[in-house]
């Protein structure tokens, strides 16, 4: 079963536990931000998601990028340093919605693929 590891701003953490749910049901393992579980301070919490990342059982990143105030597709600082180091690990990265505009040519450049908030799209990318 291929493993996925959601990234992302703690703004959104129900739309994590959503996702989790509803990528098990499809058939994948999916590692959720500890931090998101149990109380740790930011920096062992961002130590233990890059190492979950980095794992070679890991098929692929799923950015959580959902609108933010008025900003639309929006990635923190958080999930834009995992999506770069996922990017590095030569991880396939996706992101749940749109583009962010602000982070538009290193997410082409990088070939991140959108979903548009479709997760059968997954199976065309993340093959058994």
């Amino acid at each position: 079963m291929k493993k996925i590891v959601l990234c992302g701003s703690k703004k959104f953490i129900p739309k994590f536990f959503e996702l989790e749910k509803e990528l098990k049901e499809i058939g994948y393992n999916v590692v959720v931000p500890r931090e998101f579980i149990v109380n740790m301070d930011k920096k062992e919490a961002s130590l233990l998601h890059f190492s979950e990342i980095e794992k070679e059982d890991v098929a692929a990143l799923l950015i959580v990028n959902e609108n933010k105030n008025d900003q639309e597709n929006y990635i923190g600082a958080n999930g834009f340093a995992e999506l770069a180091f996922g990017f590095y690990k030569g991880r396939e990265i996706f992101l749940l919605n749109d583009i962010y505009k602000p982070f538009e040519e290193e997410l082409i450049a990088w070939e991140v693929k959108l979903l548009k908030g479709d997760l059968s799209k997954l199976k065309e990318f993340i093959k058994e």
